[in-house]
């Protein structure tokens, strides 16, 4: 898949996707670990843990304003991009939205059913033709849109 210079240095969010998943996916664009961009924001919470110490899939993470702007400017986007995309980027949490940290980039996790609905991988195919990464990506997604109809998976 041949991309050019500018959609190379852009992590474009998809429909539905969520905050958390943008994140990871912007991690990987820049060849980095994602545990490593979260230290961008401050988190005010830990994300529940599988078993194996791993973070489950539908882990949503809620920014504040400036932790917004952080996010939009690591995509290379304006923040009207993700915050058309993303159903919980315009979300705002009053534990990191009010007092006088409210200016510095903060994050807190939450299960996406409790954001903004059930959340499931999205198709990796359709991931790459629309981002250009072949990556998977997790969205909002009710159960019955859960297979893809364009790939059947």
């Amino acid at each position: 898949m041949a991309t050019s210079a500018c959609s190379k240095s852009r992590a474009v969010p998809l429909a539905g996707e969520l905050t958390a998943s943008l994140i990871s996916r912007v991690a990987a664009r820049y060849g980095l670990p994602t545990a490593c961009v979260l230290r961008l924001w401050t988190c005010r919470n830990s994300p529940a843990r599988h078993d194996g110490g791993g973070a489950p899939a539908d882990a949503e993470v809620v920014l504040n304003g400036a932790g917004r702007r952080v996010l939009a400017e690591l995509c290379r986007v304006e923040p009207k991009v993700p915050a058309r995309a993303l159903p919980a980027f315009t979300m705002d949490d009053p534990k990191i939205c009010t007092g006088r940290e409210a200016g510095v980039a903060q994050a807190r996790w939450r299960a996406a059913g409790t954001v903004a609905g059930p959340a499931a991988f999205g198709c990796r195919l359709c991931t790459a033709r629309r981002t250009g990464q072949a990556l998977r990506a997790v969205r909002y997604l009710p159960g019955r849109h859960r297979v893809c109809h364009r790939h059947g998976r």
